[in-house]
Parts: structure tokens; C-alpha cells; sequence
């Protein structure tokens, strides 16, 4: 997605939500557009000059209600931050337990049709309406294995 185009989805989600897409909310986007995968607040401010600690809790608030921003739980001291889907592409996330890492992954068109049509015959059961997915896959990752 080109940035003014990104700019304006993200300036028509703040405005629903009676905010503003201020210098420093363009900052954050900028930073986790620039990183490309989930990250913590430290490794955001590490990545971006003069982003102020208080102001980037606050703004990444904003930008989780106003569905610019998906925020992913880990099981350690952080939590990471990333771009929502609609600005990136479909995936999901392997999640070490031990270390509390993720990393991003995607499966092919095949694989996710069948996810999808899995997915929807369970809801189906119990009478639930699948909007859309995530998958968190949590185990260990190779360096804490």
C-alpha cells in the first residue's frame, strides 16, 4: 500500500474514532511499517528518533481502537505491536513461550481455504458468524529449543 494511500485509511479510521492522525501517531506508523514484523514499545523507540515513551503508550492505544494497530500477547513482559492486517497482508504468528518472541508467517491460498472452510464449519455449529481469523501458534522457538 503506498503511503498517502495508508495516510488516508488511517486519517478516515482516526476521525470515526474523534481523533486526530497527529505528527507523532506518523511516526509510530512509520516505524511499524518500516519494521515489517510485531515489535515491543523498546525495540519501537530504539527503531525511531525522538518518539517520547509516554506518548508512544498512548498513541498506540489511539491506534489499537481505531484498528490501525493489532497488539499481539505474549507470554513475557511485552507485548508486540504491529500494523493491522487491512494495511499489510494476511498472516499469523508463531509465539514462543519461552522467550516471547513472534514471528510472522503465511500459508499458501490452498492451505488457507482450508483453514478458512475448517474454521467456518465450527462456527457454524454453534450458530457464530467468522468475520475473519488469526492463528497464534504457541511452542518454542530454535533459539530457546
Amino acid at each position: 500500500m503506498a503511503t498517502d494511500e495508508l495516510d488516508d485509511e488511517i486519517t478516515t479510521l482516526l476521525h470515526q474514532e474523534d481523533q486526530r492522525y497527529t505528527k507523532g501517531r506518523r511516526a509510530l506508523v512509520a516505524t511499524l511499517r518500516a519494521e515489517g514484523q510485531p515489535v515491543t514499545i523498546p525495540q519501537i523507540l530504539d527503531a525511531s528518533d525522538g518518539l517520547a515513551q509516554s506518548s508512544v503508550y498512548r498513541n498506540l492505544v489511539v491506534l489499537e481502537e481505531a484498528g490501525v494497530v493489532t497488539r499481539i500477547v505474549t507470554n513475557d513482559d511485552f507485548a508486540r505491536y504491529e500494523l493491522a492486517e487491512q494495511f499489510t497482508h494476511h498472516h499469523h504468528h508463531l509465539i514462543c513461550s519461552s522467550c516471547g518472541d513472534v514471528i510472522d508467517f503465511s500459508l499458501d491460498d490452498q492451505a488457507e481455504a482450508g483453514l478458512d472452510e475448517a474454521l467456518n464449519e465450527i462456527a457454524e455449529q454453534v450458530g457464530f458468524t467468522v468475520e475473519a481469523h488469526r492463528l497464534d501458534l504457541v511452542g518454542t522457538c530454535a533459539d530457546c529449543d
